[in-house]
């Protein structure tokens, strides 16, 4: 699902308009924002940029015309229907603004995650259909076949309409079954919510019991540093890290101190990560223990210069890592017949003895560079704090 919101600066409506694409690409984000700071708009707390028009699959959202709205507010409430996977969420979410009369976006930020509780309906030519919905909503959209197959959903259905509690709506009849609307969003801190899978996930926080502030990287430095407003990070020796989950390897994990890190080299880590196949993340798992970084940047050192380091999987021994480089690492013409005329063990001690190479749990890692290993992962530690120092106050201006 997509959407297009056409903004405007209330205050100077020379500059024009701007549309802006719903849910914002990564690889647009740091434009658009660049664009609309430019017309003097686009604040990362503010509601500076007046909605002129919104079009999509949502006709309730033309709510929001000519009101002043957030730019990131606008985003995440549009990630948030992306999210919807039927119909019937839509016409839940548009039937319960409708009836509850709601407008304001952290209103409708938050109706996203309790208008599956309303039913709906939108055709009465099944009210069998109908009463099974309507017992799964009630059962928080869950229930056994057994369940479903022992439900009178008609007479279930004629049960909820007799009540005489429905509203009349352009989405459908809505039935609240008693909805209590969710404060999740407090008008700054953004609920957890994955729209995409990411490959790290951190919390940020000004103080230890400051509300949390969910990262999910990798991701645009502009959405980071506004992120980082957002949060209230004034100074970044303030910032409280946390890590949350991620998907790299556990050897990748296990370097990762939060209370050291820094925020912009791990954002790199993770695009340089982004960037692997599955065999090669692996393979780095396998080489960041071979290799024993102590900082992200080390580890995404180690990620950009991958192929100088090679990696036999599963290899324990001398006569694995023979049998792995005479049958599976494509540098030989493997004869099957000759099998048992084949020294595997004599030759994997001989490629062993002549390589800086390592058995690590998953396998065994050589390395073949030019430079040291310490020089392969060299950062200059107060460069990086001052790019963070730098990176972390330019969200601040």
């Amino acid at each position: 699902m997509r959407m297009n919101a056409v903004l405007s600066n209330p205050k100077h409506p020379e500059y024009g308009q701007f549309t802006v694409p719903l849910p914002i690409p990564h690889n647009q984000y740091d434009g658009i924002m660049e664009a609309l700071n430019a017309m003097d708009m686009g604040d990362p707390l503010a509601r500076d940029c007046q909605m002129d028009e919104i079009l999509g699959e949502y006709p309730i959202l033309k709510r929001l015309e000519g009101k002043p709205v957030n730019i990131d507010e606008l985003d995440y409430l549009a990630k948030r229907l992306d999210s919807f996977c039927y119909a019937q969420e839509g016409a839940q979410f548009q039937g319960a603004a409708v009836s509850y009369n709601y407008s304001d976006m952290t209103d409708l930020i938050n109706l996203t995650f309790s208008c599956q509780q309303v039913t709906v309906i939108t055709d009465f030519s099944d009210l069998e259909q109908v009463g099974r919905d309507h017992y799964m909503v009630l059962n928080g959209g869950c229930a056994s076949k057994e369940e479903l197959d022992a439900l009178d959903g008609y007479e279930t259905a004629l049960l909820l309409i007799d009540e005489g509690n429905g509203v009349i709506t352009p989405y459908g009849v809505v039935y609240d079954n008693g909805m209590r609307l969710s404060q999740l969003y407090d008008g700054r801190h953004f609920p957890q919510y994955f729209y995409e899978p990411p490959l790290l996930t951190l919390t940020v926080q000004q103080t230890k019991d400051a509300p949390k502030t969910w990262l999910y990287l990798p991701a645009p430095d502009l959405h980071i540093k506004r992120s980082l407003v957002r949060a209230g990070i004034v100074d970044p020796a303030d910032m409280r890290l946390s890590f949350q989950g991620s998907e790299f390897p556990d050897a990748v994990d296990c370097v990762l101190d939060m209370e050291s890190e820094c925020l912009e080299e791990l954002n790199k880590l993770c695009q340089a990560i982004q960037q692997l196949s599955t065999d090669e993340i692996k393979k780095l798992g396998a080489v960041v223990e071979y290799a024993r970084p102590e900082t992200a940047a080390q580890v995404r050192q180690l990620a950009e210069n991958l192929e100088q380091f090679d990696y036999a999987p599963g290899v324990q021994n001398v006569e694995e890592y023979g049998r792995y480089m005479i049958q599976k690492s494509g540098r030989f013409e493997y004869d099957e017949n000759l099998c048992d005329y084949y020294d595997y063990a004599r030759y994997g001690l001989e490629r062993m003895n002549a390589e800086e190479g390592q058995v690590v749990k998953s396998g065994y890692v050589s390395y073949h560079g030019v430079l040291t290993l310490e020089e392969l992962m060299m950062d200059d530690p107060a460069e990086i704090y001052q790019r963070e120092l730098d990176f972390q106050m330019d969200g601040m201006t």
